[in-house]
């Protein structure tokens, strides 16, 4: 951000699933209101086609042709209502949702400057957003809600979302893969543009439970519906699960003890977070850890790792900070920049670093301060040594 115009541009980079999530729920409604229209009106057209053959063939009953024009109406009236449902949905809460994180996001391009009032809100607002998308993502949905309520903004983060994800991560916990198969139906279309195996995942693992029980004809009707359809891309998966009702769950043979292995439930509950943080275009990283990086790794140096040198107005040593900067590289500086322990001030042309006679070094603003205080005399706060402010010496860095 420059100090005259709002950066737009980079602001936007994090905005993406912002606008993306309302849109995949609008477009999920919409998805499934068509399929239900679509089946219903081929469903009428298949009986007018058969009412109209019969005609011709004179072998229509008239009793059975009021019948069936009286089915059709029926399923016409029907679908009527359904059309009608379909156009009131037009102010449906989910796309309620979407109108408001629009017209957010184009609050900030109306702003002029980064110092109008306007936009310190509307970043409050952003920061606000992301510490609900971090609770959210460590399992705190009461948290996430009460500060949703007491900031006003419900319509701008994802409760919903992560509501339904700790839902099917709790049955997939549970060794239950319904939720989770249920999900991958809804959204068959999206997750076969991504190239997500979670479907056949999901599956593979519901055969395993079968065959650990030892459910063999069951195991084998299951693969032959469920499995050999993926035979184009997981024949070799397939054809290792097929011999896997040779081996009981006790097997130390290492192919099929990897199968029975139960940490695949864990790797499973990751795999569908992927694939859905993959469709709404979410970060595997909460956002807030996102807009930290960019500040930590212009502020992380080796010496923030040293215990003897850490610095207590440093954020990278800090320790929870400290852990979340290791995801970044050091900060590369041209030219050194030293920090003055006292103040946490630059020092520089305007701030010039001052030597007490023992060597330790200060700023000279931060001196001048202690000297007004003390009668002109200053103390190191490391050793101890104590010198009248006139003793000091202008550190020139080469």
């Amino acid at each position: 951000m420059s100090n005259s115009k709002v950066n737009v541009e980079g602001i936007m980079l994090f905005e993406q699933p912002f606008a993306r999530v309302p849109y995949e729920n609008y477009r999920k409604v919409f998805r499934t209101s068509q399929k239900n229209i679509e089946r219903e009106l081929v469903a009428v057209q298949t009986a007018s086609n058969d009412l109209a053959r019969r005609a011709k063939e004179s072998a229509q009953d008239p009793q059975d042709a009021i019948k069936s024009l009286e089915s059709m109406i029926g399923r016409v009236e029907g679908l009527k209502r359904k059309l009608s449902d379909l156009q009131d949905s037009a102010g449906s809460p989910t796309q309620d949702v979407m109108r408001e994180r629009l017209q957010h996001l184009n609050a900030v391009e109306d702003v002029q400057s980064p110092k109008d009032p306007e936009y310190t809100r509307w970043e409050d607002t952003r920061l606000d957003r992301w510490l609900v998308d971090w609770v959210l993502r460590h399992g705190k949905e009461r948290t996430a809600r009460k500060i949703a309520q007491e900031k006003g903004i419900e319509t701008l983060v994802d409760i919903d979302l992560f509501m339904d994800i700790r839902r099917i991560e709790d049955a997939l916990r549970s060794r239950s893969c319904t939720e989770a198969l249920a999900w991958c139906s809804e959204n068959k279309t999206a997750l076969r543009k991504l190239k997500s195996t979670l479907e056949f995942d999901l599956r593979l693992q519901e055969y395993i439970e079968l065959a650990r029980a030892r459910k063999t004809k069951e195991a084998i009707a299951y693969s032959r519906k469920h499995l050999v359809p993926w035979q184009e891309t997981h024949l070799t998966q397939i054809q290792q699960a097929s011999a896997l009702l040779a081996f009981p769950s006790t097997t130390t043979c290492n192919p099929y003890k990897r199968l029975y292995d139960p940490s695949r439930w864990s790797n499973l509950v990751r795999s569908f977070r992927l694939a859905i943080f993959n469709l709404n275009t979410l970060p595997s990283e909460p956002l807030l850890h996102l807009a930290l990086y960019g500040g930590l790794s212009s502020l992380k140096l080796p010496t923030c790792y040293d215990v003897a040198t850490k610095n207590v107005d440093c954020p990278v040593c800090d320790a929870w900070f400290g852990k979340l900067a290791e995801e970044v590289p050091f900060s590369h500086h041209v030219n050194s920049t030293i920090v003055c322990r006292l103040s946490g001030r630059i020092m520089n042309e305007d701030n010039p670093p001052m030597a007490f006679p023992n060597g330790y070094v200060y700023s000279r603003e931060a001196l001048e301060d202690m000297a007004a205080r003390n009668d002109g005399m200053v103390k190191c706060p490391r050793s101890g040594e104590e010198c009248d402010f006139s003793k000091l010496k202008k550190v020139f860095i080469s």
